[in-house]
C-alpha cells in the first residue's frame, strides 16, 4: 500500500513546486498538498497518513504548533519542518514537534531521499504502540551523573568543545541527540553528519548551550530503581563496544570519516534497549530476567519486534547517516544486510559480538559472531585479530577509553 504523504504551506506556488519536484514519486507515495494548518488537521481527521512535512510561517497556527497538535493527537505521523525561515528561534521552536527540520529551497532528491528512510523504517516495526511511543520522543534519557556533568561544563563561562565532546562521548542519549540536530539543514552542514565532533563543530559552543540549558534537548533517566541499576552497564558496553569498533576499522586501514562513523555507530548500537527501557521498564526487564540468552527471541514474540529495529526506526526519522541507520539495524544480523565489503556495520558487528561474549550484564549478553557475514566479505581469518585488540582494550577502564578518545578526536 502507498505511503500517505501530507505537505502544508501557506503558497501556493510552493505547493506546486513540490508536486512537480516530487512528481516521480506519485507511483509509491500517496501525496497530499494543502494551504493551512487547519486544512492539514481537517485532512488528517478524515484519514491516516504516514507523514507531515509543513512550511513554518504561516498564518494563525504555524508550523511549529501545527506539528506539535499531530504529535499529540497522531504520534506515529513522522513530522518534518520545510522551511525558509531558518532562524535560531524557529529551529528551537521546532526541536520539539519536528523529527527533521530542512530549508527552502530543498534538494528534491534530498527531501526524497530523507522521507523514504524515515518511511522504510516504518515498515520494521509491527507493534503499533511502539511507533507511537517512539515517534512522540523528544529526547532519549542519559545517565544522571553524565546528565549533570554536561549541565555543569556549559553553565561555565567558557566550556571547551573537547570537554562538551568528552562527555557527549561517553553518553549514548546525548550523542543521538547531537546528531539528530547536526543533521538538520539549520547547521548549514552539506551532506549527512555522522562524526560527534564534526556535529558538536557545526552546531558550536554557545547553540550547544542553548540546546541544553534553555531548550532541554536532552533529559536524564528518572526510571524506577531497577531500570537505573541496569543502564550503567549498558553504557559500559556501549563506550566499549565503540571503542572496539573505532579500533577494528583503524586496523582494517579505514579511512578517517569511517574510522569516525565506526565510533558513533558502536555507541549508538543498542539505542533501542535505552528507549525500550525507558518507556516500558517493566515489560522490558522481565524479558531479559526469563531468559538473557534468548532475548532477540522474546524481544520479537513480546514486543513484536527486536531492539535494534526500534533503535534503526528512531535514528531514521531523526534523519541521522543511513549508514549508522543501517549499523543500528543489522548489528545482530549483518547477513541480513546487503554490504559486500568492510563498513561500520561490520567493525560494529564484530566489535558488539567480542566485547558481548566477556560481558557479565545479562543486557548485554545477547548476540554471536555471524560468521558467514565474515566469510562473505572475506574476513574470517581477521576475526583473530580483532579479538587480540579487545584484549588490549580489556585492561582499559570504559572511563578510560572515553578520555582516550575524547584526546585522540
Amino acid at each position: 500500500m502507498p505511503k500517505r504523504l501530507l505537505f502544508v504551506d501557506d503558497e501556493s506556488m510552493v505547493l506546486d513546486g513540490l508536486r512537480r519536484a516530487l512528481h516521480g514519486m506519485r507511483e509509491v507515495w500517496d501525496m497530499h498538498f494543502v494551504d493551512s494548518a487547519e486544512a492539514a488537521l481537517q485532512a488528517l481527521e478524515k484519514q491516516p497518513y504516514d507523514a507531515v512535512v509543513s512550511d513554518m510561517r504561516m498564518p494563525l497556527m504555524d508550523g511549529a504548533q501545527l506539528l506539535e497538535q499531530i504529535k499529540q493527537r497522531y504520534p506515529d505521523v513522522v513530522r518534518m519542518i520545510l522551511s525558509g525561515q531558518s532562524s535560531r528561534e524557529a529551529v528551537y521552536r521546532s526541536i520539539a514537534p519536528a523529527h527533521q527540520f530542512l530549508s527552502k529551497p530543498c534538494d528534491p532528491q534530498e527531501l526524497a531521499a530523507r522521507l523514504s528512510q524515515a518511511l522504510a523504517m516504518r515498515d520494521l516495526l509491527s507493534n503499533q504502540s511502539l511507533k507511537t511511543v517512539i515517534s512522540r520522543l523528544r529526547s532519549i534519557p542519559s545517565l544522571p551523573t553524565l546528565y549533570d556533568e554536561i549541565t555543569a561544563a556549559l553553565r561555565l563561562e567558557s566550556p571547551s568543545l573537547e570537554q562538551i565532546a568528552r562527555i557527549i562521548s561517553k553518553d549514548v542519549g546525548m550523542a543521538a541527540k547531537i546528531l539528530q540536530l547536526a543533521n538538520s539543514a539549520f547547521v548549514g552542514a552539506s551532506g549527512r553528519v555522522s562524526s560527534l565532533l564534526q556535529a558538536l563543530s557545526l552546531i558550536g559552543t554557545e547553540t550547544v548551550r542553548t540546546l541544553v540549558l534553555s531548550v532541554h534537548v536532552f533529559s536524564q533517566c528518572d526510571g524506577n530503581t531497577q531500570v537505573r541499576a541496569s543502564l550503567p552497564a549498558l553504557w559500559d558496553h556501549s563506550v566499549a563496544v565503540s571503542s572496539l569498533a573505532q579500533r577494528i576499522a583503524a586496523c582494517e586501514g579505514c579511512a578517517k570519516a569511517m574510522v569516525e562513523e565506526s565510533f558513533t555507530a558502536g555507541l549508538l548500537h543498542d539505542v533501542g534497549k535505552v528507549v525500550l527501557l525507558a518507556e516500558m521498564p517493566r515489560e522490558y526487564h522481565e524479558i531479559f530476567e526469563l531468559d538473557p540468552d534468548a532475548g532477540k527471541e522474546l524481544e520479537r514474540e513480546r514486543l513484536g519486534c527486536t531492539h535494534a529495529e526500534v533503535g534503526a526506526y528512531l535514528m531514521s526519522i531523526w534523519g541521522l547517516p543511513l549508514a549508522l541507520v543501517h549499523a543500528v539495524a543489522f548489528h545482530h544480523h549483518p547477513s541480513e544486510s546487503v554490504e559486500t565489503q568492510f563498513s561500520s556495520l561490520t567493525a560494529v558487528h564484530a566489535a558488539d559480538a567480542i566485547a558481548s561474549a566477556t560481558d557479565a550484564s545479562p543486557l548485554n549478553h545477547d548476540i554471536e559472531m555471524d560468521l558467514s557475514y565474515l566469510e562473505r566479505l572475506g574476513l574470517r581469518e581477521r576475526e583473530g585479530r580483532w579479538r587480540s585488540i579487545h584484549e588490549e582494550q580489556g585492561r582499559t577502564s570504559p572511563a578510560q577509553l572515553a578520555e582516550g578518545r575524547s584526546s585522540s578526536a
